[in-house]
């Protein structure tokens, strides 16, 4: 390790050589990875961590759900083995946790997309399957909507889902969601209750005008019960839908395939969740999900790439690969190839672009 150690203090600038001493000093305290983040990937993590503990022999990476939020907060407090080495995202990393990561020191990311996932409005099968526009839930969950037909936002009156539109059941809206500090809670904002959101032609036309402005009226969920704030724990949400059949809830494609003898997804804009739907981007409620790496603890922290080697293995995250099995849906080939080649060149993020 010391002999590693050295080695790579040669190759970096001094920065990056006094990051790297704070990794090795504790070392040796920790001989197995440690991975934390969104509850959406946490399943895919663990499974890779079990397959590649069992087929090397090494210490069972640890995997940690914490949400998105918490676990960038986690991975961005510093370099050293008292702070994990990975993080799982159900979104791309903020501009402001790309910020505070380099503040602290964790100055080279590698950022991995290993897939995708949608998010579903889900019930239980004991209710009927409801068909659901983005404009049903946005007008559902907002925390303000228009007033009609005029220009004018009001608190959210909507009770029911049949007030919401005629056509859907005359059910009290109540929504078990994830919470603020959740990947899927600011993806669901981004894709179905902004979609929704742009349906009013003049809310649509404040973007343009004023970005925040409009965040603020689309993303903006209700906080008057009929949106309920259920934790991280996506698998407490699918036991809270079988309880109550007239609950609905809002979580990851992967958990609803784990759990498709209990619940069903909502159909949305006409089009059902399903493996292929995603795939081919045409359910309107799919994201790319990420793991993040300090790039400074590799060789120093044992088996960082032992680990990544197998989430980047065709038999892992390919096409018939077994995260499949865990409801993830593989990226295209090509696609594939080139983030496999950034994991294996240890290719740093730029941070350009980031929102």
């Amino acid at each position: 390790m010391k002999a590693l150690f050295r080695n790579r203090i040669c190759s970096l600038g001094v920065g990056a050589a006094l990051a790297l001493t704070a990794v090795q000093v504790a070392a040796q305290s920790r001989d197995y990875v440690t991975i934390v983040g969104s509850s959406t990937v946490y399943p895919f993590a663990t499974v890779v961590a079990e397959r590649f503990g069992r087929a090397s022999g090494a210490p069972t990476p640890k995997v940690e759900s914490t949400g998105t939020g918490g676990g960038m907060k986690l991975f961005c407090a510093g370099v050293g083995t008292t702070h994990p080495d990975m993080t799982g995202a159900s979104r791309q990393i903020k501009k402001s946790e790309f910020e505070q990561c380099q503040a602290n020191g964790v100055k080279d990311i590698i950022e991995i997309q290993i897939g995708f996932d949608g998010i579903v409005v889900a019930n239980s099968k004991k209710a009927p399957q409801l068909n659901l526009s983005t404009k049903d839930i946005f007008l559902a969950l907002a925390k303000q909507v228009p007033d009609g037909n005029s220009e004018k936002l009001i608190p959210n009156p909507y009770k029911t889902w049949k007030e919401v539109n005629p056509a859907l059941p005359d059910d009290k809206i109540e929504v078990l969601g994830p919470p603020p500090t959740s990947g899927t809670r600011d993806a669901f904002a981004e894709l179905a209750m902004e979609a929704g959101c742009k349906s009013f032609a003049w809310i649509k036309a404040i973007k343009d005008q004023n970005e925040e402005q409009f965040k603020g009226i689309c993303h903006a969920l209700r906080e008057d019960g009929h949106y309920v704030e259920a934790g991280e724990n996506d698998n407490l949400i699918v036991q809270k839908l079988v309880a109550n059949p007239k609950a609905l809830g809002v979580f990851g494609f992967s958990f609803l395939e784990q759990n498709s003898d209990k619940v069903q997804g909502s159909v949305v804009n006409d089009v059902a969740p399903t493996f292929e739907t995603i795939a081919d981007k045409s359910y309107p409620v799919s994201r790319p999900i990420f793991l993040y790496v300090k790039k400074a603890h590799i060789g120093v922290v044992p088996n960082i790439e032992g680990y990544l080697a197998e989430l980047t293995s065709e038999k892992a995250w390919g096409d018939d690969g077994y995260l499949t099995d865990k409801g993830m849906i593989p990226m295209p080939a090509p696609m594939r190839k080139q983030v496999a080649a950034i994991v294996a060149g240890q290719v740093a993020m730029k941070g350009d672009g980031l929102k």
